[in-house]
Parts: C-alpha cells; sequence; structure tokens
C-alpha cells in the first residue's frame, strides 16, 4: 500500500513538473499594438493588440489568453485592468485581439500586458509591459492651436492638383516664400516632477523639431505625405527627458516638401504644387506627477524668422547658408527681439495621426573612390545607388559656396549624369566661418551613387586657388523604419546579386509611400504596391507603410469611385496615366492582402467602402464586362522603346484585374457578413469570366491573345481559365519562353503573374533558367552592365530610372520557391504555410528566414551527396505542408530517427511526386535520401 501511494506520488510530483516545464518553455515575445511594439499617436478608439510566443518544446500552442490595460503601471503591476480585463478567453489566437473597455481619452498614456495558457491550461509568465500613447482622436482636441506661418499665400498663388498646368506654362510667383523657423519660449514648473511631456506636431511641408538645442528624433522628412487639401498628418513624440525645470525653448524649421514646389527655372520640377506656404501646428501637453497639467499651443505669440535654408525643393534640391543662421536660435534665452510674430494660417484639413513609420538614415557609405574628373570638378564614387542625401564636413574661407551634384551614373565626360533622373539637382553649402562645418540636407533626398563637386576640393588634392577642403563626404541612405523581417542567402551568386539588387530598389523606394523611383518623380503609383507586396513583405514589415497608402487613397478617392493612379495625388495625370485599372485595382488587392498577410480584419471593414465604390467605378466603365482603358502590361519587352504594351492587348489586363477585384470582393463581403453583396459580387464575376474568355481566348490555338507570357500567365493565376483549357495556356507559356531562349517579354504588370503561376505550376525549374542568364535583358544583363539597384527597364537603358522596384518581382520567388516559403492561399497570416524547397538549377544550398505574424519561419537546405539536408522552424500556433523529394516515408529521417517515430508529424500523402507532412511548431532537421 505504502509502494503503490509513494508511486502515486512521484508520479504526480512527474506530472506537475513537467507541466510546470511546459509553462515555462511558453514564452510571450513581441507585445504589439496597433502592429507597433510601444505605439505613439494611436488614433483609435478600438486599437488592436497581438504577440508572439516561442517555446523549446515542439507543438506548444496557446489555448487562451488574457489581456488587461490600465491608466496606470502601478495599477496594472497589481494586475488591475481598471481599462479593460478580457478576461480568460478560450482561443488560440494571438493576432488582431481588438480593445473592448472603457472609452480611450485623447492624449493619455495606457498600458497592457497579456497572459497566456498552454494547450494543457497551464498558465505562462506575464508578459512585459507594453505602452501605448493615445494621438489626438477629435479635431476639438486640438483646442486652441492654430496653423501659423512666416508668410501665408495668397489664393492667387495656390496652385492644387485638380488645376495643374503643364510645368512649362506656369508662370513663376511673383516671390519664392522665405522657409521659416519659428521659436517658442516657456517655463516648466519646479513645484512638482514631471510625469510626461508629449509633442504632436505637423510642419508643412517637412519639419525639423528641435527642444533645448537638441533634435527631437531621427526623423527625416516628416510629416509622411498627403493631399494637404484633404488631410494633414501629425507625428508624436515623448520629449519627457528633453524638458527641466525653469525656462525651456522649442524651435522649428520648415521646407517646402510637396507643399510647395519652388518654380525656379534654373532647378528640375517634375510638377508644380502648391497648396500652400510653408506652416506648422503644434501642441505640447505636459503633466506632473501632481496631477496638474499644462498646455503649450502654436499660436501667433510664436516668434519667427526666416532660416538659413534659403532653397528647399522636394524635386530640385536644397541650399543652406551657414553666414545666417543664427546660434542658440532654438536654445532658452535667444534674443528673438529682431524676429516677427508668427502669422495665423487658416486651414480647414483633417488632422490624422501618422501612421507610415518615419524616414531616417539607415545606413552610411564612404566613397569607394574619389578623383578629378575634368579640372575643378570632383567625382566621389559610393558604390551604390540609393535614395540618400550627402554629409559634408568641410573648411575654407567665410562665404565660400560648395556644390554638390548627384547622379546615378556619369556621363560620356565624366560628369554626374541627371538626365533621365531630374535635371537640375543639387546640394549647396556656403560656409559660416573659417572653422571646420558639418553639414547634411534636411527637406529633400535624391537617388544616386555619384556625387559631382564644385567649389571645393578634396582633402590630400592639390589646392593652388585656395579653395575650401572637404574633410569627408558621405553618402546616407534614406528610407522609412518598416523593420527587416527576413534574409536569402544560396549558393549561387548571381541569385545572391539578384537578391541584392532587387533589396536596394525596395530600399530606395520605402519611402513615406512606395515611390516609383526616388529621384524623378518620388510619387505612389499604385501598381506596384499590390504587384511587389508578398516581395515586399518577406524583406519587411510594411503593414503601417501600407495602411497609410490606404488612408492616401481614401484621401484621393473621387466621388464616382475612381481611385487614381497616384497617391497621394499631387498631380492629375491626363487619360491612361490617371486611371489605369491595374493600377486603381489596388484600392481592393491591398486592403485583402494586409489581411491575408497580417491577419488584421479591421482594416477590410474601414476599406469597404472605398473598396466597393471603386469596383463598382469599373462595372460603370465596362463595355460588355469587358475594360479596355488603361497603360496595360507597361514596360514589357517589345521591339519598340518601353511603355504601352506592346505583347498584349490593352484590354486583358484590365478585364482580369478587374475580375480579380469582384472575387475579392465576394469573398470580403462574405467575411463581414454582407452575404447579399457577397453573392452579387460572385454572379458579376462569373459574367466577367464569360465575357473575357468570349473576346481573349483563341480557340484554336488554345491560349490567349498573341500568345504572350502575360497574356496566359494572368488567367491562369486569377482563375479565369476554363479546367479543360489549362494545360493548353501552361504550355504555350512555357513554349513562349523556351522559343525565346528563355527571355523574359512581361512587364510592370504580367511578370508578377508569370513567376507566381510557375511556381504555382511547379516549374521552378524554368524561372531559375529565365533569370540565371546575363545576356539577355533581365536581372542578370542589369547586373552585367553594372547595375547596384534595379533598373526600371529590363535592358537597363540610360533612358530611364536605374533605380525602379517595379520589376522586383522575383524576390517572391527567391523566398517562396529556393527558399520553399509560402503563405498558404486558404490560411490567414501564416497559421498554416508551406515549406517546399526547390534545389533548380545548379543551387545547392539555400538559408532562408522570414518573420511571420506568428513568429520566425526559416527553413536552411543542402544537397549532400544527392541526399537533401533540411533544418526547418515552425512558429508556435502554426503548421507547416512540408513536401519532401521522397516517394516514401522510410527513405526520411527526423533527427536522425524515422519521420513515422515522429509524433508532431503527420503524414498527408503524395504530390507531384512528393511526400507531404504537417509538422507542428518547433525546429525540425531532416535528412531525405532523394530517389534515384
Amino acid at each position: 500500500m505504502l509502494v503503490r501511494s509513494l508511486k502515486k506520488l512521484l508520479f504526480l510530483i512527474a506530472v506537475f513538473t513537467w507541466e510546470v516545464s511546459l509553462a515555462g518553455d511558453l514564452v510571450i515575445s513581441d507585445i504589439l499594438c496597433e502592429h507597433v511594439r510601444a505605439p505613439y499617436g494611436v488614433d483609435t478608439r478600438h486599437p488592436v493588440f497581438s504577440w508572439q510566443l516561442v517555446s523549446d518544446v515542439r507543438g506548444a500552442g496557446q489555448s487562451a489568453y488574457r489581456v488587461m490595460v490600465s491608466d496606470s503601471e502601478q495599477r496594472l503591476s497589481d494586475e488591475e485592468g481598471n481599462m479593460w480585463d478580457s478576461g480568460k478567453v478560450l482561443s488560440d489566437e494571438s493576432l488582431g485581439i481588438e480593445y473592448a473597455g472603457k472609452p480611450l481619452e485623447s492624449g493619455t498614456r495606457y498600458y497592457w500586458k497579456v497572459k497566456v495558457w498552454d494547450k494543457n491550461d497551464v498558465a505562462a509568465e506575464w508578459s512585459d509591459t507594453g505602452v501605448l500613447q493615445m494621438g489626438l482622436l477629435e479635431q476639438s482636441d486640438w483646442g486652441d492651436s492654430d496653423w501659423i506661418a512666416l508668410e501665408v499665400a495668397d489664393e492667387d498663388e495656390v496652385l492644387l492638383p485638380s488645376s495643374r498646368m503643364p510645368v512649362k506654362k506656369v508662370m513663376p510667383l511673383l516671390k519664392e516664400p522665405d522657409l521659416p523657423q519659428f521659436r517658442k519660449e516657456f517655463s516648466i514648473s519646479d513645484s512638482s516632477p514631471i510625469e510626461s511631456a508629449v509633442m504632436y506636431i505637423s510642419g508643412l511641408g517637412n519639419f525639423v523639431l528641435s527642444i533645448n538645442g537638441e533634435k527631437v528624433g531621427d526623423n527625416f522628412l516628416d510629416p509622411a505625405w498627403s493631399r494637404y487639401d484633404r488631410s494633414c498628418q501629425y507625428v508624436t513624440f515623448d520629449v519627457t527627458d528633453m524638458l527641466h525645470a525653469g525656462k525651456n525653448a522649442i524651435g522649428v524649421r520648415l521646407g517646402n516638401g510637396f507643399l510647395h514646389i519652388p518654380r525656379d527655372k534654373s532647378r528640375y520640377k517634375k510638377l508644380l504644387n502648391t497648396f500652400g506656404f510653408p506652416m506648422m501646428r503644434s501642441k505640447l501637453i505636459v503633466k506632473y506627477m501632481d496631477g496638474t497639467s499644462e498646455v503649450i499651443d502654436s499660436d501667433t505669440s510664436w516668434k519667427v524668422s526666416r532660416s538659413p535654408v534659403t532653397f528647399s525643393s522636394i524635386y530640385g534640391g536644397e541650399d543652406f547658408d551657414a553666414g545666417l543662421d543664427q546660434k542658440g536660435w532654438d536654445s532658452a534665452g535667444f534674443d528673438d527681439s529682431g524676429w516677427d510674430n508668427a502669422l495665423r494660417v487658416d486651414n480647414s484639413s483633417v488632422m490624422r495621426s501618422q501612421i507610415s513609420p518615419s524616414l531616417g538614415v539607415r545606413r552610411r557609405f564612404r566613397p569607394v573612390e574619389i578623383y578629378e574628373s575634368q579640372k575643378g570638378v570632383y567625382i566621389y564614387d559610393f558604390g551604390q545607388n540609393a535614395a540618400g542625401i550627402v554629409e559634408l564636413r568641410a573648411k575654407g574661407k567665410t562665404g565660400s559656396r560648395i556644390e554638390m551634384r548627384p547622379g546615378e551614373y556619369l556621363t560620356e565626360d565624366g560628369l554626374s549624369n541627371q538626365n533621365n533622373s531630374g535635371k537640375n539637382y543639387y546640394f549647396s553649402y556656403t560656409l559660416g566661418s573659417d572653422e571646420a562645418e558639418t553639414w547634411s540636407p534636411a527637406s529633400s533626398y535624391y537617388g544616386f551613387r555619384f556625387v559631382e563637386l564644385r567649389g571645393a576640393v578634396p582633402e590630400g588634392f592639390p589646392n593652388p586657388e585656395g579653395l575650401p577642403v572637404v574633410e569627408n563626404l558621405e553618402m546616407l541612405h534614406i528610407s522609412n523604419g518598416s523593420e527587416n523581417v527576413g534574409s536569402f542567402q544560396c549558393s549561387d551568386k548571381m541569385f545572391n546579386d539578384i537578391f541584392s539588387l532587387i533589396d536596394w530598389s525596395v530600399r530606395s523606394n520605402l519611402s513615406h509611400v512606395l515611390t516609383d523611383c526616388p529621384h524623378r518623380e518620388k510619387l505612389g503609383w499604385l501598381e506596384v504596391a499590390h504587384l511587389m507586396s508578398n516581395s515586399i513583405a518577406y524583406n519587411f514589415d510594411i503593414y503601417r507603410m501600407y495602411k497609410g497608402i490606404i488612408l492616401n487613397m481614401m484621401d484621393c478617392r473621387q466621388p464616382d469611385g475612381l481611385v487614381p493612379n497616384t497617391a497621394p495625388e499631387y498631380a492629375e495625370f491626363s487619360s491612361d496615366f490617371r486611371d489605369s485599372p491595374e493600377w486603381g485595382s489596388t484600392a481592393v488587392i491591398l486592403p485583402w492582402f494586409l489581411y491575408k498577410w497580417y491577419g488584421d480584419k479591421s482594416v477590410l471593414k474601414d476599406s469597404y467602402p472605398m473598396m466597393a465604390a471603386y469596383t463598382d467605378y469599373l462595372t460603370e466603365r465596362s463595355e460588355g464586362h469587358l475594360l479596355f482603358h488603361g497603360l496595360g502590361d507597361w514596360y514589357d519587352l517589345g521591339p519598340e522603346h518601353p511603355g504601352y504594351s506592346q505583347l498584349t492587348e490593352r484590354g486583358l489586363t484590365p478585364t482580369a484585374i478587374y475580375y480579380h477585384d469582384l472575387k475579392i470582393m465576394e469573398q470580403t463581403a462574405e467575411l463581414l457578413g454582407k452575404i447579399n453583396e457577397a453573392a452579387g459580387y460572385a454572379s458579376l464575376a462569373e459574367e466577367v469570366r464569360r465575357a473575357f474568355n468570349e473576346r481573349f481566348f483563341n480557340k484554336e490555338k488554345g491560349y490567349y491573345d498573341k500568345g504572350s507570357q502575360t497574356a496566359n500567365a494572368m488567367p491562369l493565376y486569377l482563375g479565369l481559365v476554363e479546367e479543360t483549357d489549362k494545360d493548353g495556356c501552361m504550355c504555350q507559356i512555357i513554349s513562349d519562353i523556351r522559343s525565346r531562349g528563355n527571355s523574359i517579354t512581361s512587364g510592370d504588370i504580367g511578370f508578377s503573374y508569370l513567376i507566381r503561376t510557375l511556381m504555382s505550376e511547379g516549374e521552378s525549374e524554368l524561372v531559375f533558367d529565365m533569370n540565371c542568364q546575363s545576356d539577355r535583358p533581365g536581372y542578370g544583363y542589369q547586373l552585367k552592365k553594372g547595375a547596384t539597384s534595379l533598373t526600371e527597364s529590363w535592358q537597363a537603358l540610360h533612358t530611364a530610372s536605374h533605380n525602379h522596384c517595379m520589376l522586383g518581382h522575383l524576390m517572391e520567388w527567391l523566398y517562396g520557391g529556393i527558399g520553399g516559403i509560402r503563405p498558404d492561399p486558404e490560411s490567414v497570416a501564416f497559421k498554416d504555410f508551406i515549406v517546399d524547397s526547390e534545389p533548380v538549377g545548379d543551387i545547392t544550398s539555400a538559408s532562408v528566414s522570414f518573420r511571420s505574424p506568428y513568429g520566425v519561419i526559416s527553413n536552411d537546405w543542402k544537397i549532400e551527396d544527392d541526399d537533401l539536408n533540411q533544418k526547418i522552424t515552425v512558429p508556435v500556433g502554426t503548421r507547416a505542408r512540408v513536401y519532401l523529394p521522397a516517394s516514401s516515408s522510410e527513405k526520411i529521417l527526423v533527427d536522425r530517427q524515422p519521420i513515422a517515430d515522429q509524433t508532431h508529424i503527420r503524414y498527408i500523402g503524395q504530390e507531384k511526386g512528393k511526400s507531404v507532412f504537417e509538422i507542428e511548431s518547433g525546429t525540425y532537421e531532416i535528412r531525405v535520401a532523394v530517389d534515384r
């Protein structure tokens, strides 16, 4: 009896220890609110929470959660969720948990944490404490703060996009506005310590904020771009540590940005806008420990003067005269008696919190070569074409002017070539003293690799004329703060170089919007956002940036439902360049993408009116359910100079996209409980599919249109092809590619669908053959011509941009083909995903990692002695469907043991010559004896 009791006790101890071990192994990490670790300026009353879980135990998962929100960190520590306590919720969901507590208040800081229970109902430790700082939720919350300026534009000086004229016909302003700098001195009480100090600020076109002489944040060109006559974005800063008891001072400098494009004939301008002259609005809320508070608003009591920035243009560059710099202007005690009081500006635009990550300096490049190209002209080669600015350190005589002209490549006579990137663009700096000075621009950037230096001499070079000496000149790469979440490496150098080529073009165009290029236009051409969505999202967390694009589309939506090709719309381009369904359909595709990739359903709720209105607009424009307007397969590779679609009838791509929109609307409406609307979209989609096939399918030849790669790939991937015709269309794609020596012909629209079609049909070997060569236009060809970022044309033409990300779709295949990591089409946010490694061509190994919303997915594989060795990581709470090249499980070992002995792996069956398994969370080392 005693022995039995002891055995029972030992058993219970073992079980208890096992359960505690499981609970201890399940750890909460990366808690996010509104997809940010510590969000500032939250502008929704129902923010969403999410978290990731990690565990050393295979098959671990969550069975329940509890979210707690408090207005006090101490209350939260005491487990008092006085704002919201969800209680224990039985659910394995850890994404998009919507706040459902008491109303959240503007300008208030809240604290939150989460607890989870594992599959055995054992609780893990509480997460770390998260912070969320609310923005100003209502327009009235801005209270007494005014828009203020140095100068106010007259009505006849305002030039909105709707009234845009050809640049050459627009008369210059009688006087370009001076660029302002503002200051405000105020006192902080010493009767109680500061609990928090939060600054809400919008400075148009862009601002640099300082407090007590120190720059606030590392932000560049904030706020994010918008249609300023409709909305203006503000940025939120915690400045608690920058204030002190007694006198303090705020300083703000403004640039023109997209608010006003200077009309100087000597500088480049893609387009002309004047929404107004530079202006700012701010509110500083200081809260003390004793419960009191005070507010410092922007108003006419602020002082203003002309800044040392003598020219500021998003398109033309920036000039800075250090001789005009007033030392200490942004510090307390400065004598501003000679400054004017700021002017009040009428501006009724809606204020909204900036969602898109701020721009900033992400990397520094020192020159790889410096040489004298012509007498008195020096070239700095930084080795990489990227979006950026310069940082200059120079010493010389006071009043000396130094000019720096960036360019993507050089002219035949060795000068900076801006012929196809926007000419004339330059930075200039005028020395303010005889001492060494350091400067970098604050209101403009460009895409370049080379800098042409005039008016100075690089250190170490002969200087008989006694010109200023440049002690250092660096390129500072500018990109937004979208976090890097992916990595790719394989055994083939060319494909690693292609990865770098695409990656640098993406990094250079991750601006306040997804730009087409970082120099000539800097506009948010929308087709890139949806066509490159997967390619970019493998590498960067683009949720907030893409949500910002959606808000810009809402701003630009026309009364008839049209969403123009660019957002924000800074120019009403004519005809197809404003209204092309392949571009405007981003209004439908992008919200759906954010839901499918990141798992946030709220974006669909918010976007649905715009999505429905644009789909209705296309329906109104269609004739017999077909569309024939737009740019078509832009920049495809045909006999003429690239531009409008050459190889595919222009009606095919817009109608295919229209069908795609309808199918998305059907699914979205069903998901949101709009059952009747879902049925209507489904019915209309079937009519469009029927009309599409009647118009474009060549029954005699068994393929679409003229048989181009685009013409067949789009209907195949989007589900327009009849089942009996799929093989014929696929054969035509393969035949067309092979007959052209494995050449690419698809353009901006079609190439994305071509890559996806070849991947889904198991033709990765063909993708490899198309892209491993350098003697035909494509990625290898661009590398051979010396490109370091993706060029606008397949041919790397010097008549086009050399930093465009619109043809970067191969990135999706590098991760999803070679790397094998793909989302399950039926799942959301990679809760279920596919791992199907493809050792094609001469590639013998690859290492790919991607941080999904649930956690890091990785796949490292190598071919050794013809066997496949693979290490796969599956995040907690997810499952992977893994394809292994073996005809039976007997050829597969996991951790050196037969796969059949594994408890967290389930055999599914055979598919396309591979064994398919479902694998639960954990890390697995797999060896496959490949069929011989």
